[in-house]
């Protein structure tokens, strides 16, 4: 008999095209995950993946059921989220995405907030580029996620939940003089160091520090604000950072951080999920979440230059 196991494990199997990958966002070992495809293979009598050293590759068939099976847990997730609804306020799973710009320094904080308050609550955490996670959250992949508004989409709504002011950071031992508070015709534009591609926050600062028609920027761009901040600490130029991240970064890296003059530019984080979602309540209850510990996390007072 065809399992929703199965199924769940196919469809891991098809965003991820790689059965060790597959079985991480299954939370599964990789011989289970595996074996599992295999008896779906068997009972359908169909091939549904092709194995290469290349990676995972759909077959034809594979192709075709897949479009079936993410009909069957779409509508399977809508059923349980329509029962949870009725169970109590944040009450079972609730599945997250959080965008890398925002998870290291409001996660550590909204986790043990929503244990503590809601203790029924199963949180499953995804951080993903915002472009990916809206994808999965169409996809019933997840239940809500944390972004940077606004988000282009009509199948979604969204709340804004808190403003998170930009700083510009730069080295501790920087000789060159900025001046403070800052505004966009002071910054260098060629020594400006900006997240790789997809970020949402590489858009920001090409828009706050008004790059159109100005020199070549800094071609390398970063996988994450962490390895952003230790490239500025050793003097390889200067970053956009947002208040979120200010006191945890500020601790560990030999930076220093530099407001703008008023009005200072920030980006308004919300939260978006479906439509479609039954769960008002929960979701309610979770923007408060958001928004207590979107302000103990920037609560440290900012040291500027």
């Amino acid at each position: 008999m065809l399992t929703l196991r199965q199924m769940r494990y196919f469809d891991a199997l098809a965003t991820a095209r790689h059965f060790g990958k597959a079985a991480e966002l299954a939370h599964v070992s990789q011989p289970a995950l595996s074996a599992q495809i295999m008896e779906m293979e068997d009972h359908l009598g169909v091939k549904l993946v092709e194995r290469s050293r290349a990676g995972v590759f759909l077959t034809p068939a594979g192709e075709d059921v897949l479009v079936k099976v993410r009909a069957i847990l779409a509508d399977v997730d809508r059923l349980e989220e329509s029962a949870r609804a009725r169970s109590g306020t944040l009450h079972g799973r609730v599945r997250l995405g959080v965008i890398p710009t925002l998870a290291p320094y409001l996660v550590p904080k909204l986790i043990p907030h929503l244990r503590k308050h809601y203790p029924a609550i199963e949180i499953e955490l995804k951080e993903s580029v915002t472009d990916r996670l809206v994808a999965d959250l169409g996809e019933g992949r997840l239940d809500a996620v944390i972004a940077a508004l606004p988000i282009d989409n009509d199948a979604v709504l969204t709340r804004p939940l808190f403003s998170d002011r930009f700083f510009m950071a730069i080295a501790d031992n920087d000789r060159n003089v900025l001046m403070s508070p800052l505004t966009e015709d002071n910054v260098d534009i060629s020594r400006l160091l900006l997240l790789e591609e997809g970020h949402c926050l590489r858009d920001q600062a090409l828009a706050v520090c008004n790059t159109a028609g100005k020199r070549q920027l800094t071609s390398f761009g970063a996988t994450s604000m962490a390895t952003l901040l230790q490239m500025v600490a050793n003097g390889m130029g200067m970053t956009l950072i947002p208040e979120i991240a200010v006191p945890t970064e500020a601790a560990r890296n030999a930076i220093r951080i530099v407001p703008f003059a008023a009005p200072e530019p920030s980006r308004e984080i919300g939260l978006v999920w479906r439509r479609s979602n039954p769960r008002r309540r929960d979701l309610e209850a979770l923007a408060e979440a958001i928004v207590a510990c979107g302000r103990t996390a920037s609560a440290t007072p900012v040291i500027v230059g």
